[in-house]
């Protein structure tokens, strides 16, 4: 071979290992960094957390693969949370019959709590309620509905099929549902019942926006009712109101107070989509709160601030 030829090539091979050197020795650095920016998060976490009278779980998931949490234990009462865990058991469901969440059901005024929170019996006036199971959905996920939520287990699927489902997608270990709206007004020790970790909450949330654990239509119909919530808004979303491009889809949880006036949870957990293309689920489990549920929302809003001010900064 010709020795100018040669040298060109041994010339060429020394660049590109060069580069290949320089580009490894970057990406090293740039996981280090990131490494390091996830553990200081994770303190400023845990120093917000330890702030406030109560037990504060706390779960981070970003699209880089990173997983930050804080007190993650499957002990915390998920509330209303459960309605996310209840509609995409539902929606699975209606696709294995071959039918859609677009079929009506009749309800009897008199099948429903006049006492629990309801805004479904305020916008329907009659003795007699004809709605699609879609909207009922959509009244268990955009207003938190106990009504619908009770109605839909009482006569579509049952609390133990949609936890036998919910646990094939999420560890069994991170999750529990086994009790209705309906048995926690009557009794509501048994909020805690229905419980959950902070990391098998946004492993949920995270896989309904990233998986394809139901159908695309069913998916689409879910992921848009949650980011038009209507609950909790001083909580998660707080925070992020003011940021353009910012999208927020959640589903909110509040608890009860027992004879001591200790709150039993207050609950957000929500998918937040940056305006470049970024998203991050946040789940944050207030549990067993000697507090106001201002400052309950308060400690969750600051979670969120700080985990977009770290996340909105880095590429």
């Amino acid at each position: 071979m010709n020795k100018k030829v040669v040298s060109c090539f041994l010339y060429v091979i020394t660049v590109v290992l060069s580069s290949c050197s320089v580009s490894g020795t970057k990406q090293t650095e740039t996981l280090s960094a990131n490494r390091m920016m996830m553990e200081e998060l994770k303190d400023s976490l845990t120093g917000i957390a330890g702030e406030y009278p109560g037990e504060i779980g706390i779960a981070l998931l970003t699209d880089r693969g990173d997983t930050v949490v804080v007190n993650d234990e499957d002990k915390y009462p998920l509330m209303s949370v459960f309605k996310l865990h209840q509609t995409i058991s539902i929606c699975r469901l209606f696709e294995l019959r071959g039918t859609t969440t677009d079929s009506i059901v009749d309800i009897r005024r008199e099948q429903l709590n006049p006492d629990t929170w309801s805004p479904m019996l305020t916008d329907y006036s009659s003795d007699s309620i004809r709605i699609s199971v879609g909207e009922l959905i959509r009244y268990a996920l955009i207003q938190s509905d106990n009504n619908a939520s009770n109605y839909l287990f009482e006569n579509i699927e049952s609390v133990a099929d949609a936890d036998r489902f919910i646990s094939t997608l999420i560890p069994r270990e991170t999750f529990r549902l086994a009790v209705t709206e309906s048995d926690m007004w009557s009794n509501h020790a048994l909020c805690y019942e229905n419980h959950s970790s902070p990391l098998g909450a946004a492993c949920l949330m995270n896989r309904l926006f990233t998986d394809s654990i139901i159908g695309s239509r069913n998916r689409d119909f879910i992921c848009t009712a949650l980011r038009e919530c209507k609950t909790g808004t001083d909580r998660i979303v707080e925070p992020l109101t003011d940021k353009d491009g910012v999208t927020v889809a959640h589903k909110t949880g509040s608890g009860f107070r027992d004879e001591h006036g200790v709150l039993s949870a207050h609950n957000d957990v929500a998918f937040v989509a940056l305006p470049d293309g970024r998203h991050y689920t946040l789940a944050v489990l207030v549990k067993d709160f000697n507090g106001s549920e201002k400052q309950a929302s308060e400690a969750i809003s600051r979670v969120s601030a700080a985990v977009y001010a770290a996340l909105s900064e880095t590429r």
